[in-house]
């Protein structure tokens, strides 16, 4: 037996578990939007209440519910439980909050003043602990600032393939040229030297004996190939550096891509026999080729991959033969744990080939090598004030569902967010820069986590120590088996009773075991179908509950929930058209309405026509519009036909039998024209017009065979055809010959002399052009205008000489 005003709220621990979780995954954004999350999730104790939402909270009140209310109705956003007559003293809400465990401010140094490594700090605070509530954010302010003097550890790399002979000449040198440039910068530095060229198995290097001795080819003496040496740990003593590296000697390889990437690897785990201190820590890498990585060493029969340990047995690499090279991501990871910044010194061929790895590694730069090292000072000393000036944070391996945003507070008042938020460019010594941290956790984990966050290469880190809000305070002084859960099975704690395995409900009175889910999911299934209570509700101990809406005048109903007011119908955005009341999801349509959504009137007074008949006898009226029984007739009231006929051409032989006796049917117009009434008037302003009459009114003018024009009227007037016709016809007068006439002989003559001018006015003009192209002729010509040697003159002249002319 059960007691019906004690019914519980029948909810599977595993449909519990899905609901609650995907209410955290949605986060307090959305529960901001939507208060009733907190209602949806069906929490059935205060600790599952607040992890839906950091906006729910959970009335500890005994008396809060009404009679029938489920339990889960506790947990509700704060301010419908202050509506709901919760006080504020009784509302279960908890917050996060954050407390400073190490809190050591960061070094600002005095001129001149010696301050000890270990009490250096660049980033303050050191360690906190972060209490998160589901959906809280918590934010932290992490302050750096980049301390003055600060010590440097540089390791030297160097390819020692036989391309880098010309290359060594200058490196032997660079100790003490190095020391003195870095100790404009801190008085505390130390460099080291180490050596590589190739794994030492075919086919990277020659393994006859005579080449392993010599691998170099002509009279070049070079050293035996290997894969990596420690030639100097780290030291203050630059004059050894000089001394240790003028006794390097090249060595040779077969391929052109070097081991570099097994030397890296050896140079950053190794720590204690390199000498790496807990400083800046910088690695130069010099080559002129490029790199092999994972996977080359197949070429050589080497499958194992590199397990990142060291293996220097007297500062010589001995397991290049046994594991495979380094992957880059294998090498991003442990130049970051061992907080190692990288400089790629190459040559300007692999420049390209050295960038893309840069965006690979955090933390690095790529100078710019001459072809025999000459610049290998200044392209550190530049890629050390380009990576010392640039903080970059990162954070540890998070947790399943919690997340970390950053925001940068730099230099010069920039500010940034998302993945730029956690970084800051163009730090000098002495700057300090800020960021905001913000820590969000969208489930709940039983034990503390830890989170780390530094800044890429730099030793110093935050610790944040994790925990988080599974529970209400309150649920520490619950009573359990109180009487209040139903003979004690489950403990009453924060106003409600959470149940002992195997009991649910309200008060927990249902038993798993004395009534089967079986039985109860079959009493709450209608028809034998697949879904309980209609997906409305819950199954509470066979019968169902249903589901409460944000909206206190939308219910669901029924026997199986299968029934609500607020799914039926719509018509203009209104639930049954605003005609009708909603019952079981179907409209009941007030009176003079019908359809599923009360859309349809029964009014037919919109349907009636001017000339007072329903869609002019054209049609029928439905929902208060005509529908016209001939698809050819249109309008409101079917008064339109755009594909019919005009009227006027329809009628225009009987208006012209009747009127003038004359036209097509004037010999059968009493038989075809019997419904026609026709009145005759004098002037065309006495014809109706439109707004003189209480139905459809036609002007028409139409020509007879004669080509006259005739004016009429036509209407229709309980069923007679009215017609009102001028009686004058209108004729066009005919043509006046004469003028006619004497405009085309007139045209024609003056057609005929325009021509005969146009054509003397060319021949003018074409003499003209030919006379003066005689005259051009005629002075351009070069023969002798005298007598004409050819001509011989028939008269003979003899002059005798003493003829005195007396």
């Amino acid at each position: 037996m059960f007691v019906k005003s004690w019914k519980c709220q029948f909810k599977m621990d595993l449909q519990l578990l899905l609901i609650v979780t995907l209410s955290a995954v949605l986060g307090g954004s959305t529960a901001q939007q939507d208060g009733s999350m907190c209602i949806k999730a069906n929490a059935q104790s205060c600790g599952e209440c607040i992890q839906v939402s950091e906006t729910c909270g959970w009335c500890t009140d005994e008396n809060f519910l009404t009679v029938g209310e489920p339990k889960s109705a506790r947990c509700d956003d704060l301010e419908s439980l202050k509506k709901r007559k919760c006080k504020e003293s009784l509302i279960e809400n908890p917050r996060g909050s954050i407390v400073l465990d190490q809190d050591k401010p960061v070094t600002i140094r005095k001129k001149d003043e010696k301050v000890k490594l270990e009490d250096i700090t660049q980033i303050q605070p050191q360690k906190v602990i972060v209490t998160l509530r589901t959906g809280e954010p918590q934010t932290i302010n992490l302050k750096f600032r980049r301390a003055d003097d600060y010590p440097i550890d540089l390791y030297y790399l160097m390819d020692l393939s036989y391309s880098m002979k010309d290359d060594l000449e200058n490196v032997k040198n660079l100790g003490t040229k190095l020391m003195k440039e870095m100790a404009k910068i801190t008085s505390d530095f130390q460099i080291g030297f180490g050596s590589f060229v190739e794994k030492t198995v075919m086919p990277y290097v020659s393994t006859t004996p005579l080449r392993v001795m010599n691998p170099c080819l002509g009279n070049h003496n070079c050293t035996s190939p290997f894969s990596y040496k420690n030639v100097l740990s780290l030291t203050k003593d630059g004059n050894r550096f000089n001394n240790l590296v003028s006794q390097q000697q090249i060595s040779g390889n077969l391929d052109s891509p070097e081991g570099g990437f097994d030397a890296i690897m050896q140079v950053a785990v190794c720590e204690k026999i390199i000498g790496w201190r807990n400083v800046t820590r910088l690695l130069v890498f010099s080559t002129d080729a490029g790199f092999h990585f994972a996977g080359d060493g197949k070429l050589g029969g080497i499958v194992l991959p590199n397990d990142g340990q060291c293996h220097l047995e007297g500062n010589m690499y001995t397991m290049s033969h046994y594991y495979d090279y380094p992957s880059i991501a294998h090498l991003v990871q442990k130049l970051s744990d061992h907080n190692i910044q990288t400089i790629f010194a190459v040559t300007e061929e692999f420049q390209p080939v050295y960038k893309e790895l840069k965006n690979l590694i955090p933390k690095s730069a790529v100078g710019t090598l001459s072809s025999n090292s000459s610049n290998v000072i200044n392209l550190i000393l530049d890629a050390y004030n380009s990576l010392s000036s640039e903080v970059t944070l990162e954070h540890s391996k998070l947790p399943d569902g919690v997340t970390i945003q950053y925001k940068s507070f730099c230099k010069n008042g920039v500010t940034q967010t998302g993945d730029d938020g956690r970084r800051c460019f163009n730090i000098s010594i002495g700057d300090e820069v800020n960021f905001h941290i913000s820590i969000e956790s969208q489930k709940c984990f039983s034990k503390d986590e830890i989170i780390k966050i530094k800044p890429l290469g730099f030793n110093e880190e935050l610790v944040i120590n994790l925990k988080f809000i599974c529970d209400c305070q309150c649920s520490s002084s619950g009573q359990a088996n109180s009487k209040k859960c139903f003979d004690g099975n489950g403990t009453f704690e924060c106003g409600a009773c959470k149940c002992n395995d195997g009991r649910i409900g309200r008060v927990c009175e249902c038993s798993k075991d004395e009534v089967r889910t079986e039985d109860l999911d079959a009493n709450c299934r209608k028809d034998n179908g697949t879904d309980i209570c209609s997906n409305n509700g819950d199954c509470v101990c066979g019968t169902c509950e249903c589901k409460k809406r944000e909206n206190p005048a939308e219910v669901y109903s029924g026997k199986y929930c299968e029934c609500d007011n607020f799914n039926c119908d719509r018509s203009n955005n209104k639930l049954c058209g605003g005609h009708g009341r909603c019952e079981c999801r179907k409209c009941i349509c007030d009176a003079n309405y019908t359809g599923s959504a009360c859309d349809c009137s029964l009014d037919t007074t919109p349907c009636l026509a001017k000339n007072g008949q329903i869609c002019n006898g054209r049609g029928e009226c439905k929902c208060g519009s005509c529908r016209c029984t001939d698809t050819k007739f249109q309008g409101p009231t079917c008064e339109l036909c755009p594909t019919c006929p005009g009227v006027c051409t329809e009628h225009k032989d009987c208006v012209q039998c009747l009127a003038f006796q004359t036209g097509d049917k004037k010999d059968t117009c009493k038989r075809d024209c019997s419904n026609f009434n026709v009145t005759k008037v004098k002037d065309r302003d006495k014809l109706p017009q439109p707004t003189d009459q209480a139905f459809p009114l036609a002007h028409c003018k139409e020509r007879d065979a004669n080509d006259c024009w005739f004016y009429f009227t036509f209407s229709v007037k309980n069923d007679t055809n009215q017609v009102v016709v001028l009686e004058q016809l209108e004729c066009p007068a005919g043509p006046d010959i004469i003028p006619i006439v004497a405009g085309v002989v007139a045209g024609i003559v003056m057609i005929g002399l325009a021509l005969l001018l146009i054509w003397k006015l060319l021949m003018i003009i074409h003499d003209r052009r030919e006379f003066a192209k005689f005259e051009k002729e005629k002075m351009n010509a070069k023969w002798d205008t005298g007598e004409n040697p050819i001509y011989k003159s028939a008269v003979t002249t003899v002059v005798n000489p003493k003829y005195e002319g007396k």
